[in-house]
């Protein structure tokens, strides 16, 4: 598919256009939208960031081998980052606009296999200005159930919101025309912005992006999981 579009353009008419229009882009930029979910199961995102919080950590330590502490905490955390920081992107790239992602409008399901699947009954929307709100809004909520239950640092938890903001910048930029999300993300992990401090941005018209962060997911200590390609130990830059 070719995306022609440009900020303030109304794409298939409402959000719920632009993000059908979005999952074309892979199954991290798909959320299906409208008042019936998409099968059963479904349940508020809310629910997942407190009581459900607990067994989702050890359902993604059991997966990749972990066990259910830091290590699975990081990387469920880091999963859903990516999943909000695509959905986001994607539609300010599409159409100028982004949805509002709070865990109160989101519902989830976690399939017995695959990863996190999410659903918007209604898709809210808001200025492509307010991306940073809308998601690190989000993950303020499921980084303190983080850090409480489990004992992942901030600073770990904002490398990985980082993280995930430049992993689906990547991705989008092989698709769709990026330069209002190139902006954006750059705006975000500039020194002042919301993600300021994480790591070092770096784009260049016609390369693409690179993005070295400060910190470590902890990724390394999964059994066969080595080294992220953004990780810290690769460079020793703090």
């Amino acid at each position: 598919m070719d995306f022609v579009t440009g900020p303030g353009r109304d794409v298939a008419g409402g959000l719920d256009g632009v993000l059908r229009q979005l999952a074309s882009v892979g199954p991290f930029f798909t959320v299906p939208c409208g008042k019936e979910p998409p099968g059963p199961g479904f349940r508020p995102l809310t629910e997942l960031y407190g009581e459900r919080l607990g067994p989702y950590v050890a359902e993604v330590g059991r997966r990749i081998g972990s066990g259910p502490g830091r290590v699975a905490a990081s990387t469920a955390q880091l999963g859903i980052a990516s999943r909000l920081w695509s959905l986001g992107l994607g539609c300010a790239a599409l159409a100028g606009r982004v949805p509002d992602l709070a865990p109160d409008r989101l519902w989830w399901r976690l399939p017995g296999a695959g990863s996190l699947e999410l659903w918007l009954p209604e898709p809210g929307e808001l200025p492509a200005g307010a991306l940073g709100e809308s998601v690190l809004g989000n993950l303020a909520v499921l980084d303190a159930g983080l850090r409480d239950g489990f004992g992942v640092s901030q600073k770990i938890l904002r490398g990985n919101a980082a993280s995930g903001l430049v992993g689906a910048l990547r991705v989008l930029l092989d698709r769709v025309p990026g330069g209002a999300a190139v902006a954006l993300a750059g705006d975000l992990l500039a020194d002042g912005g919301a993600l300021g401090g994480t790591g070092t941005f770096i784009h260049e018209e016609g390369l693409g992006v690179a993005f070295v962060r400060r910190s470590c997911c902890l990724y390394y200590k999964v059994p066969g999981g080595g080294l992220c390609g953004d990780c810290v130990l690769r460079t020793g830059r703090k």
